[in-house]
């Protein structure tokens, strides 16, 4: 099994290990790979690609915006517009290592988490050069055109929306498989509040806010964190600043108000055990960020989504009463302040994350793709698939 991601951001890259991890836990006989496509890219494709999104998420979000409505047009799958036929034949320019490896290695399966290994992947085929077959999994709760990548065996989605969205631009429907956003297998496992809180040395007598910056620690944490301290309810306010350095040391300077606790963490590997510990969490709405949240029934302050795809997942958050959403900083505080005071809010917002929660989300893109590969596996031998044609 070839899993294959783009390093954008950490989303990507975590749904990948994510359905790695379901492999190996499910299946260890079964040998996997998992590659970051950008990784066999040429220097400067790889800032241009992944260095510079993350310039716009904090520099220039507007723009963001414009190209990934601009992008999101109808299409079939079937046809190809001039733009994309330039998008996707200067991708292939500089990532000729990775198509030397798609061409001369034998793979049964390739499993993408990001659509530039999918429509690299499917260009080839139509070029006769490649016969791999790919299913694609979506890590957001809407889907976006550039995910079309056909031909493609399979979708996994997020939302039956998101599925309905690819079945009306053209996808046949016994080529979609709702199954949630791939998260590790520590989030279908059964802990205690209590015990998560025990073990992280959080007491039991007030209110957990769980802060995340993502995996670059993004955003304008310090802010964000500034606000709830201004919070009127004593809380243990946890932050978890990611691979920032700085701003874990920043945060660590701001000396609190008496009536509140701090912890200030940098990058974790218990982000199941802390999102099992809160009773809220502050975060952009990132496909990843929000499928661990919902898992473990921990409903969401939402702030500074991305705007395109974290922005419809707001909306799908904000429709089933699982968040509340903070447009400023300002008033924050208050807003939180007065969902503390309301338990009986506080538990809708709980039992509604939880509801929406799929922590099963790896294993079934395992099973599933392992039963599409076993219902075609001798018409995919009879083409040799995974060398070159």
């Amino acid at each position: 099994m070839l899993i294959l991601y783009a390093g954008v951001g950490t989303g990507h890259r975590r749904a990948a290990e994510a359905v790695e991890a379901a492999f190996r836990r499910s299946h260890p006989e079964i040998f996997v790979r998992n590659l970051d496509v950008l990784s066999m890219g040429t220097g400067i494709f790889r800032r241009c690609y992944g260095g510079m999104y993350i310039d716009f998420v904090n520099k220039a979000p507007a723009i963001l915006r414009l190209a990934y409505h601009l992008m999101d047009r109808p299409h079939d799958g079937t046809t190809m517009s001039m733009w994309d036929r330039v998008r996707i034949s200067l991708e292939e320019m500089n990532l000729q290592p990775f198509m030397s490896m798609l061409q001369s290695q034998r793979w049964d399966l390739a499993i993408s988490t990001h659509f530039l290994s999918g429509e690299i992947i499917a260009d080839l085929r139509k070029k006769e050069k490649l016969s791999l077959p790919q299913v694609m999994v979506t890590t957001d709760f809407e889907t976006h055109h550039l995910w079309i990548t056909e031909p493609c065996e399979h979708y996994f989605t997020a939302t039956e929306e998101a599925a309905l969205y690819l079945q009306k631009q053209g996808v046949q429907p016994e080529k979609l498989s709702v199954v949630g956003i791939p998260i590790h297998p520590a989030f279908r496992e059964t802990k205690e509040r209590a015990a998560c809180r025990e073990r992280h040395g959080l007491s039991g007598d007030r209110p957990v806010v769980l802060l995340l910056a993502g995996g670059h620690g993004v955003g304008r944490i310090d802010q964000m964190f500034r606000a709830l301290l201004e919070v009127e309810e004593p809380l243990q306010l946890v932050a978890v600043t990611g691979r920032n350095a700085t701003a874990k040391r920043r945060l660590e300077g701001i000396i609190p108000p008496a009536r509140h606790r701090v912890k200030v963490l940098g990058y974790s590997t218990c982000m199941d055990e802390l999102l099992r510990a809160a009773d809220l969490v502050m975060s952009k709405p990132g496909g990843l960020t929000t499928s661990e949240a919902l898992a473990c029934g921990t409903p969401m302050v939402i702030v500074d989504p991305v705007p395109g795809q974290e922005e419809r997942n707001s909306d799908l958050l904000l429709e089933n009463g699982a968040a509340i959403k903070g447009n400023h900083l300002l008033t924050l505080a208050p807003k939180v302040t007065a969902l503390l005071r309301d338990p009986a809010r506080l538990a809708e917002l709980q039992a509604n994350a939880r509801r929406l929660g799929r922590p099963e989300a790896a294993f079934e893109v395992v099973q599933r793709s392992l039963a599409l590969l076993g219902s075609s596996a001798a018409h995919s031998h009879r083409l040799g698939h995974g060398s070159g044609v």
